[in-house]
């Protein structure tokens, strides 16, 4: 049997290809489905069949596409209430291809819909050889309980524990275990940087399958779960109905800079994804700088949401494509345009250029310790961040909850802002810009910098501002 993971590091997503005698399973596709078709051609094989653990919430997938494209069926939980042509799919449901077998197991928990697939490689054993656990079960963690919008997370929390000690947890100790997602991924909270493990591993070491008792498991899975992005439930939804074909986009339009002079005085989102480096340097006054070298889509989702239609600010023809490619994987498909020619063209037209002071780690020290120069100081990381470690003197206020509204600062005095590297404090600094603090400076290196020179820090709760 053939077997592939495909891994896509922005959105911390693992999709999956099997195959058996010329007959291919692809299993959670992301949105751009080319990767499948190429490897299918690669190797000999014919898609004939593609399965959804769930209705995906961070990402949209590609299985419409895909299905078009190749004709294979579409197998999904039937408590999703797909409105596409599929088949849905219930415990005990079975697919061969070749001499390879998938059987399905029913797992919600994660999602009302939630489905686990356990694979057979008959070639080498009559016992099942792995199990694609999509969001339910990943390495280190399982999945969060509070995406469903008619199921409380305590509700699905005590589906979830059912779903792993009564299904999952059944199989043996050497069933591989291949999530749906990995390390950065907003659907768990605690997962572990490997992209694949063992049912015997995860039944020792992930800290979720040691809580004995339902109601503990209920109480700690509710508890401190990471801020959910407005776009998660969007997302559910457009995967539900199954996403446009990406050749359906229109092409991009060309904008001068004249006229996106005139359309940012009338609110247009103007979005840098140039490096966080050259953005500081120099910059549309008024721009949201997020790069593409970090998790791009997944923050552009969650601080300016789908609603958005921004006009793409970038170095190349390369970063446009790059940049419009990864907005389609979170559900954002329209876009105003692009700055035809980019900040040279800007610069040529003799518009004015904003620039992001950048502050070191000791230099903010010294500023904090000022009675002649003082600084105010946000640290936009996540709870778990700021309760093991933060700088005494730091106002609190996640990139999380800049879609809802800017901290409560003040705007005429300097702000200093750190995350742990400097990713999401270049996004939160120009947010700040946007909303009118006049002195913002951007801390790098982060909060890691700043343990790196053994500067004072405590722990505690966040009060926020």
């Amino acid at each position: 049997m053939y077997f592939e993971q495909f891994y896509l590091g922005c959105l911390a997503h693992a999709s999956y290809m099997l195959a058996s005698e010329g007959e291919a399973v692809v299993v959670d596709p992301q949105r751009d489905v080319e990767l499948y078709l190429k490897a299918a051609a690669d190797h000999g094989v014919v898609i004939r069949h593609i399965f959804e653990s769930h209705l995906h919430a961070d990402f949209v997938s590609g299985h419409r596409e895909l299905a078009a494209r190749t004709g294979a069926t579409i197998y999904m939980g039937a408590q999703a209430g797909a409105t596409f042509p599929h088949v849905p799919v219930q415990d005990g449901f079975q697919l061969k291809f070749g001499k390879a077998s998938i059987r399905v197991l029913e797992t919600p928990g994660h999602t009302p819909e939630s489905i686990c697939m356990v694979i057979t490689d008959e070639e080498k054993s009559s016992a099942p050889w792995a199990v694609l656990t999509g969001d339910t079960l990943f390495i280190g963690d399982v999945g969060r309980p509070d995406l469903s919008p008619w199921h409380t997370p305590a509700q699905l929390a005590g589906l979830l524990y059912d779903s792993l000690h009564g299904k999952l947890l059944t199989l043996a100790d050497n069933v591989l275990v291949y999530p749906a997602h990995g390390a950065g991924s907003l659907c768990g909270k605690n997962m572990r940087a490997e992209r694949s493990s063992t049912i015997g591993t995860e039944r020792l070491t992930n800290y979720a399958l040691q809580i004995k008792s339902r109601e503990e498991f209920v109480r700690q899975l509710t508890s401190n779960l990471p801020a959910r992005p407005e776009y998660f439930l969007k997302d559910a939804e457009i995967n539900r109905t199954g996403a446009a074909a990406l050749s359906d986009l229109p092409a991009l339009r060309a904008i001068e800079p004249a006229e996106l002079k005139t359309m940012l005085s009338a609110g247009e989102i103007a979005l840098d994804v140039r490096s966080n480096e050259e953005f500081a340097a120099g910059h549309v006054p008024g721009s949201v700088n997020i790069a593409l070298g970090g998790q791009f889509a997944s923050w552009a989702g969650t601080v300016l949401g789908l609603s958005a239609h921004p006009v793409l600010i970038a170095e190349s023809g390369e970063q446009l494509e790059e940049a419009r490619l990864r907005l389609t994987r979170v559900g954002i498909e329209v876009l105003d345009g692009y700055l035809h020619g980019g900040l040279a063209a800007w610069k040529q037209a003799g518009f004015p250029i904003a620039t992001i002071a950048q502050i070191t780690a000791s230099e903010l020290e010294a500023r904090i310790h000022s009675k002649n120069n003082p600084v105010q100081v946000l640290d936009v990381r996540r709870e778990p961040e700021w309760d093991a470690a933060h700088i005494e003197s730091a106002n609190w206020w996640p990139l999380d909850n800049f879609r809802v509204s800017p901290p409560e600062l003040d705007h005429d005095a300097p702000i200093a802002v750190h995350c742990k590297g400097g990713y999401r404090s270049m996004i939160a600094s120009s947010l700040l810009q946007r909303a009118g603090f006049k002195h913002v400076m951007n801390m790098t290196g982060g909060f890691d910098a700043w343990q790196q020179a053994k500067l004072p820090t405590v722990t505690g709760k966040p009060v926020g501002v």
